[in-house]
């Protein structure tokens, strides 16, 4: 899910001046300390600005707690280093999406004290209150954040799994009442029913609201609890807008048709003795109750102690990413940080909140903020799957737990409910990965269940769940423009996309009834894998080019959507989920001509050959017309490998890091939709890209003179050396691999080398050489490549 039109002008606009490589490399790491300490090279603020949304806040690996500063704008991931206030501190949030806000519920709000304690004449409205701040005062590490409001008041807070946990210093009150507020609001504005209490004696605050999701259809329910440590209670109340009063301890809202209004501001609130400096706040939250949150926290954070408990969560992400090594010698701060930014994001979702479910009782894990499988299957679950592999044995146990229960797999999910389905059905993808990975502990049995469904049974509303148009698709060999679909509801748009995705969807199907001895099914899907031909037009041309996928009718008549149509050259923001949102999916043909990945061999000859197909991909990336910020655009980076041509590969790495991806706050293309171009970042400057659903890693040098990779299963170690490793990125066109000691000349390799480890070294030089160029080296396709 990418960005809001009102946001794309500034995201095209060139990021951080396109700073060079050299410039960077040569920034010497001579005084570097001793003592490495991964955090140092972490930078949560990466992304926080210009449309990015990153999550800057405080969270553990996939956890459910994420608190933060609120902005006022541009808040998707709360907080934004481009906006000028911040309207409260809440406790969970989502991580670089697109769209809508998400979450952001019950922000508690530091006041320093009313004037004269009048309680009126303190700002509780969510409009109003709002309050500037320093960006040089931010410091956001792992596991911690921190700012200074211009009311003079510090924030700052760390978490546990459920439970979020603040520190408010205050500035001398002389005789005022420091104030601490929970508003019964979500960054969104979509709350409907809201309930909050306070406690007279304790100061405890309780609540639970109703909300909508930012990116799908139904509501949630979601209830926190708040307790105070550090100063003694002066007095409590409740507000509405802005009136506030001693009595009484509840107030209530109503579903009354109000929406995104100032009268949504409502509360309760706990003052403190007049003289107090700081005030240790606890926030458990959890769908399931309001005990259970006030539990949550009790249990995770019992002693209110601030430095403990960020101390603990550092040092689980000191751990988490400890799967990890690097030879960093003669590499800039500046990379490092690139590289270990990104695989931390990497790590912020999909959300574990498992035993907070209370849709269905379950022994399975849960994951939610799915945003979306769409995006995220082209590159965070493979790097999750290398450096991560029990964790993404739960999220896949977790999507075929919601098949179980929901009747289908998700293509996207967050807060309980089901998203919007952007294109095929992509857990499909995941699913037969993770098979041919060994990811552990699945029900194969259930997850074949599963995909079967996706490619057989078309649901009611196939906007949310499952494939649409599914009687064309097995009759016609396509989706065609203008469908006639009286089987169920969706947005009959995307026919060119859904069909090349649908047409990979049951590849990947026909790979994993292979691998279960299933022959007629894969007869069947294998066979469905080549639709995508069905709509290539070889007469259509744009820029000089001949042969893209086209419109066609369910007649079989063809019609016409310009190439170049929503690529970043012409109408970008044309092709959304909206009624009008034409024949692909935030890209052009020019992008989606390319996604064959099941059977490369017949997309080069269909695109004239070896020399036509390598041309006309440099120019979709020197053209302009490629936006690497969606995550279709990252498999093109690395397609030359398809073409015999790996070192044009490793050159397009090279421009789009650090020119696109760097450590600036306006650091990533676009949003980062839940790590995903952190995760190419990552993966790139690992050297390997992995092909999605397919066990093909593409070779090519890592950004280091070595990489180290742990296996969270077997333990063993796979090695990539850079033997030649030259920090400048002169020398980026592999000469030579061997793999063990052994010569090596495909330009792939498999999941083997991770799961066994070993050692790959990579020598380089200044030019092309013949390395992995020979058809026999080539990555696997359907056909037979003909060069």
């Amino acid at each position: 899910m990418k960005l809001s039109p009102s946001t794309l002008a500034a995201v095209l606009a060139t990021l951080a001046g396109n700073t060079d490589a050299r410039t960077l490399t040569q920034q010497s790491s001579n005084t570097k300390n001793l003592t490495f300490d991964v955090l140092d090279y972490v930078d949560p603020l990466i992304g926080t600005a210009n449309g990015g949304h990153v999550f800057a806040g405080a969270t553990l690996p996939f956890g459910m707690a994420k608190a933060v500063a609120d902005s006022t704008a541009d808040q998707q991931g709360g907080f934004a280093s481009d906006s000028s206030t911040i309207s409260g501190f809440s406790h969970m949030h989502d991580s670089g999406t697109g769209g809508s806000a998400s979450l952001g519920n019950f922000p508690l709000f530091p006041n320093p004290g009313c004037p004269d304690n009048d309680l009126n004449l303190c700002t509780y409205r969510y409009q109003s209150r709002a309050i500037g701040f320093s960006n040089e005062s931010i410091i956001a590490q792992p596991g911690y954040f921190s700012i200074d409001l211009d009311s003079g008041i510090k924030g700052e807070t760390t978490v546990t799994n459920h439970t979020a946990l603040y520190r408010f210093t205050f500035p001398s009150s002389g005789t005022t009442a420091p104030m601490i507020f929970a508003d019964l609001i979500d960054l969104p504005q979509s709350r409907t029913n809201g309930t909050a209490s306070v406690n007279a004696t304790t100061g405890r605050i309780t609540g639970t609201g109703t909300f909508s999701p930012s990116f799908g259809i139904g509501n949630y329910d979601l209830h926190f609890c708040v307790d105070f440590s550090g100063a003694d209670i002066y007095d409590t109340g409740v507000f509405v807008n802005d009136r506030a009063g001693n009595e009484p301890k509840t107030v209530r809202t109503l579903d009354d048709g109000v929406d995104n209004d100032e009268s949504y501001s409502a509360g309760a609130f706990t003052r403190f003795s007049p003289g107090s400096l700081s005030v240790i706040a606890r926030v458990g939250v959890s769908f399931i109750s309001v005990d259970k949150a006030c539990s949550n926290g009790e249990t995770e954070i019992p002693e209110f102690n601030f430095e403990g408990t960020k101390d603990a969560a550092q040092t689980i992400w000191r751990e988490k990413l400890s799967s990890v090594s690097i030879d960093a010698t003669g590499v800039s701060d500046e990379f490092q940080t690139i590289f270990w930014s990104g695989l931390y994001r990497a790590h912020i979702s999909p959300q574990d909140y498992t035993g907070e479910n209370p849709l269905w009782d379950s022994i399975e894990p849960y994951y939610d903020s799915y945003y979306c499988i769409w995006d995220s299957f082209r590159a965070i679950h493979q790097l999750i799957t290398l450096v991560d592999p029990l964790s993404q044995s739960r999220m896949v146990r977790s999507l075929i737990d919601i098949y179980r229960h929901e009747g289908f797999l998700p293509d996207c999910r967050m807060s309980l409910c089901k998203g919007y389905t952007q294109g095929g059905s992509n857990a499909d993808v995941l699913i037969t990965e993770a098979y041919l990975k060994n990811i552990t502990d699945i029900d194969w049995s259930t997850a074949y269940e599963a995909v079967i469904k996706d490619a057989e049974v078309e649901p009611t509303n196939w906007g949310i769940e499952g494939r649409g148009g599914l009687t064309s698709w097995k009759n016609l060999g396509y989706i065609p423009t203008d469908d006639f679909d009286p089987y169920g509801q969706g947005p009959l748009t995307r026919s060119i996309s859904r069909t090349v995705e649908y047409a990979y969807d049951d590849y990947c199907i026909a790979i994993l009834a292979k691998a279960l001895g299933k022959t007629d099914d894969y007869d069947k899907y294998i066979q469905r894998a080549t639709n995508w031909y069905n709509m290539f037009d070889p007469n259509t041309t744009s820029l000089g080019y001949a042969g893209f996928l086209q419109v066609r009718y369910p007649n079989g008549t063809w019609g016409y959507q310009d190439p170049q149509f929503c690529s970043a050259l012409l109408d970008f923001t044309s092709c959304y989920l909206n009624p009008d949102g034409h024949e692909t999916y935030e890209g052009s043909t020019w992008l989606y001509t390319f996604y064959v990945p099941q059977d490369m061999a017949s997309l080069i000859d269909a695109l004239g050959g070896q020399e036509a197909f390598i041309d006309r991909l440099t120019f979709f990336h020197e053209s302009g017309l490629l936006y690497v910020g969606d995550e279709q655009s990252f498999l093109p980076v690395y397609q030359f490998h398809y073409g015999g041509r790996p070192g044009l590969s490793a050159k397009q790495a090279h421009a789009y890091i650090p020119s696109q991806f760097n450590t600036s706050v306006s650091g990533i293309p676009g949003n980062d939709d839940s790590g995903a171009m952190g995760s190419f970042s990552t993966l790139s400057m690992i050297g390997v890209w992995p092909v999605p659903g397919q066990d093909v890693y593409l070779i090519n040098p890592p950004f280091f003179k070595e990489v180290n990779i742990t296996h969270g299963i077997t333990g063993k170690i796979a090695t990539i050396r850079n033997v030649n490793f030259d920090p400048t990125y002169t020398d980026i066109y592999i000469q030579k691999v061997t793999r063990d000691g052994k010569t090596w000349t495909n330009n792939w390799i498999d999941h083997s080398f991770f799961e066994n480890g070993g050692v790959l070294e990579i020598t380089t030089g200044a030019t092309e050489s013949d390395w992995g160029t020979s058809v026999k080296d080539l990555p696997p396709s359907l056909a037979s490549y003909k060069f």
